[in-house]
């Protein structure tokens, strides 16, 4: 089985974010960046258990600058048998899931795998442009996946249950908390990592269909308000005027 896992970089959750260039740009300066946990974690783990399975190849891919490629070295520890970075700057969804795709045309897989979102945009949209350009079937948010021959098996959280799908392969699936448990890359790992294979290809598409204006910053948090817990009526009074909780 051929596995490709798409790959995002991060801020970790502990860094202070600012903005540069009036505004319209996010400041890496000073910022400690991770792989996406619902990359890490969930997609490639289960990548990693389904090739001890059934055997095969995992691949990462990933949509940026030389600054990736740590945290894609990082992946590479946990597992991955080998690295492809499409050199491009990310620029916005489409064009990052039009650049994977174009790889994927270009070569052959058996299942592609993403985390459901990124922590940093939260936008849960590159796997299913992904699909819709390889016009190939997706199922978001998956939280169990089983694959038999050419056939993938989905569990996914619903209002109420669990929804059980079942998919052709090739298909994309983005992967949700309970996919898999995150692996810890152990100094085997990180050694074999240095010499697995990296490669850099060019990027084949230049348009994006979004531009950013600007960014900011949510508002600073109040002061925190003390109440008597014996003073019920005044909690639920700033509860309910000033707050508007209830």
């Amino acid at each position: 089985m051929n596995i490709l896992v798409c790959i995002s970089k991060a801020p970790d959750t502990t860094s202070k974010i600012t903005f540069k260039d009036n505004n319209t740009a996010f400041n890496e300066d000073g910022v400690q960046f991770i792989v996406n946990p619902y990359d890490e974690w969930y997609a490639l783990v289960r990548a990693l258990e389904l090739k001890e399975t059934n055997g095969g190849k995992v691949t990462i891919i990933s949509v940026g600058a030389a600054d990736y490629e740590p945290i894609m070295r990082k992946a590479l520890a946990i597992g991955a048998d080998e690295a492809v970075r499409v050199d491009s700057p990310a620029l916005d969804a489409y064009q990052v899931a039009a650049e994977i795709a174009n790889f994927i045309s270009n070569n052959s897989f058996d299942l592609v795998l993403t985390g459901k979102e990124t922590i940093n945009y939260n936008g849960s949209q590159v796997g299913g442009m992904v699909a819709a350009i390889l016009d190939v079937p997706y199922t978001s948010n998956a939280t169990k996946l089983d694959v038999n021959g050419s056939k993938a098996t989905i569990e996914r959280d619903k209002q109420g249950g669990t929804e059980v799908l079942e998919l052709s392969l090739p298909a994309v699936i983005s992967a949700a908390k309970g996919m898999a448990e995150q692996r810890i890359p152990n100094m085997r790992g990180i050694m074999a990592a240095r010499s697995k294979p990296l490669t850099v290809v060019p990027a084949s598409v230049s348009d994006s269909l979004t531009e950013t204006i600007s960014f900011s910053l949510p508002p600073a948090k109040g002061e925190v308000k003390l109440i008597d817990p014996e003073n019920i009526t005044e909690l639920i009074n700033l509860l309910h005027n000033e707050a508007k909780a209830i």
